[in-house]
């Protein structure tokens, strides 16, 4: 996930790569991407893989998948992303995700497992999160009543 100016925001790896090698794929492919037209296709073969990316507003949602993958299930499952964060966040901007990283990554690792979509219902994520987000205020309650000594 990066902005408009080449900026990385989000980046996720399901296969292990050195850190100097994937700065260079997300350098490659960054700047390859921004610097295509918006009318062209939203698919690029780089090395061995396919990279579809989508963009949304000031952001580009990319991923890279082996060549035998559906593309356009990909981009299905970065428009289910998108969706998905828009809920949560309420239309969702680059400072949201910039603000609560953690959150985007967490929302990505409730659709996304091990590089294959975990879960296609967007209510079952946003129910998944809302759990996560009351037990994580509960926890935080229950810190600061034992910091006081109520607990």
């Amino acid at each position: 996930l990066f902005s408009r100016q080449g900026k990385l925001r989000l980046q996720k790896w399901y296969e292990a790569k050195e850190s100097k090698e994937k700065k260079k794929i997300v350098r490659e492919l960054t700047s390859t991407i921004l610097q295509r037209k918006p009318k062209m296709c939203n698919f690029i073969e780089y090395k061995d893989l396919c990279v579809v990316y989508k963009r949304y507003a000031s952001l580009f949602f990319c991923f890279a998948v082996d060549r035998g993958d559906n593309e356009l299930g990909v981009l299905e499952v970065i428009h289910r992303y998108v969706e998905v964060l828009d809920k949560y966040f309420g239309s969702v901007c680059e400072l949201d995700i910039i603000f609560n990283f953690e959150k985007a990554y967490y929302i990505l690792d409730e659709l996304i497992l091990g590089g294959e979509m975990q879960e296609t219902s967007k209510k079952v994520v946003l129910s998944q999160i809302e759990q996560e987000d009351k037990f994580q205020e509960e926890e935080i309650v229950e810190l600061a009543l034992k910091d006081i000594g109520l607990i």
